[in-house]
């Protein structure tokens, strides 16, 4: 277990290089909370995310001769760049093992900071496995993206920051994925003010750390599917579960269209693009999964901004239609003149705004002389769309729920 000593060298070793992210209030995130809240913008970090913090204190903790050979880490993510741009300002060769379906963009923004990429194994494990044998083979140093000291020290320098931008804060919510963010986090927070509380969160769709809390024992998922790709760690680590069992008080998850609400929110409301990983401790306060917070300060980690392009429009539609904004149905009309006419009518009546529809009388399940016809809608929320939902129901175009 590292000490609060170990974290304050960390930041004197980063403190030139990474920037001191701000932390901003949240005014429409306080309102709904009932709760002082203020965001710890990691997403503006270099490199888009955290990750920095604890590559660069590894590299910076390194001896001559283990630089002089170079340093080796697997990552389809922040960890990646982190590594890349670290090992640049000292100079050093970097090599970064990547799975083979790594997007090209992803490949090109480790290359950018002079790292050389391996395309290596159907999956981070696999990735992993290699970036182990070759780092062997050829005296490279392996970073971890959580399992070394020296990472979570560093990664425990925003823990250190938080506390001298709040006086008085009386939670942390932090991001878990490996775990390394929030067990040096959370070493700065209780090793500093034990009254604090730690909470961590997960994505449901990567449960195994959340599970191996509860019951204080690694256990490993067989499967992971998330849109925090950030946070999709299949295994769980022993040593940052260790961590969390002695400093982390609870630890919660929250779904992909709740993560791609809180997405949505803070583009619209904060302004700030924050990848699903980043996103969690937005999405459970904006869906009550945080209780206890009534009147106190609660600082939520921002832990990166690095989204996928290619993905926010898909995450953006999973956050309208979670808030309630866009709404489908599909309805079975009579196929003659008229028909259509009357039901989009209904739907001007109630000021539903169609963004799309189509008209099918091909399917096998109709009846002969009927159409299926399914329209995508703005709507103004959900007591709008429960409104919509009656009325077509009246008429006739809704079965009885």
């Amino acid at each position: 277990m590292i000490h609060l000593e170990k974290i304050q060298d960390a930041r004197k070793a980063i403190e030139s290089v990474i920037a001191r992210t701000p932390l901003a209030y949240a005014p429409y995130l306080s309102e709904i909370s009932s709760a002082e809240i203020y965001l710890k913008k990691e997403n503006l970090q270099i490199t888009g995310a955290f990750k920095i913090r604890g590559a660069y204190n590894k590299i910076a903790s390194l001896t001559e001769d283990q630089r002089a050979c170079g340093v080796i880490a697997a990552s389809a993510g922040n960890h990646a760049q982190g590594v890349a741009l670290s090992a640049s300002l000292f100079n050093i060769r970097a090599v970064i093992v990547m799975p083979e379906s790594t997007p090209l963009t992803k490949i090109n923004g480790v290359k950018h900071y002079g790292a050389e990429v391996i395309l290596a194994g159907g999956n981070y494990d696999e990735a992993y496995a290699y970036a182990i044998e070759y780092g062997t083979k050829h005296s490279l140093t392996f970073v971890h993206p959580f399992e070394d000291a020296e990472v979570i020290a560093g990664q425990g320098t925003i823990g250190l920051e938080i506390l001298e931008n709040c006086e008085e804060l009386d939670t942390i919510i932090v991001p878990i994925g490996g775990g390394g963010l929030i067990a040096g986090v959370a070493t700065a927070i209780k090793q500093s003010n034990p009254s604090i509380r730690v909470i961590g969160v997960s994505a449901s769709g990567a449960p195994a750390f959340k599970n191996s809390f509860e019951l204080k024992t690694p256990i490993d998922s067989t499967s992971v599917r998330t849109i925090a790709d950030g946070i999709a760690v299949r295994d769980t680590s022993s040593i940052t579960l260790e961590y969390a069992l002695k400093y982390v008080d609870e630890v919660i998850s929250v779904d992909d269209e709740e993560i791609a609400s809180a997405i949505l929110y803070l583009l619209e409301k904060q302004k700030l693009v924050v990848e699903g990983a980043g996103a969690v401790g937005v999405a459970a306060l904006l869906h009550n999964k945080v209780t206890d917070i009534k009147n106190k300060k609660v600082a939520v980690v921002l832990s990166g901004g690095n989204m996928d392009v290619t993905l926010l429009s898909v995450i953006i539609e999973k956050g309208l239609l979670k808030s309630g904004r866009k709404m489908k149905l599909t309805v079975t009309l009579i196929d003659k003149p008229g028909s259509l006419m009357r039901f989009t009518q209904i739907l001007q009546d109630l000021n539903a705004n169609i963004v799309h529809i189509s008209y099918d009388r091909t399917a096998i399940s109709l009846d002969y002389g009927d159409a299926n016809v399914t329209v995508h809608m703005e709507t103004k929320g959900k007591e709008h769309q429960k409104q919509i939902r009656d009325t077509l129901q009246k008429e006739g175009y809704l079965r009885s729920r």
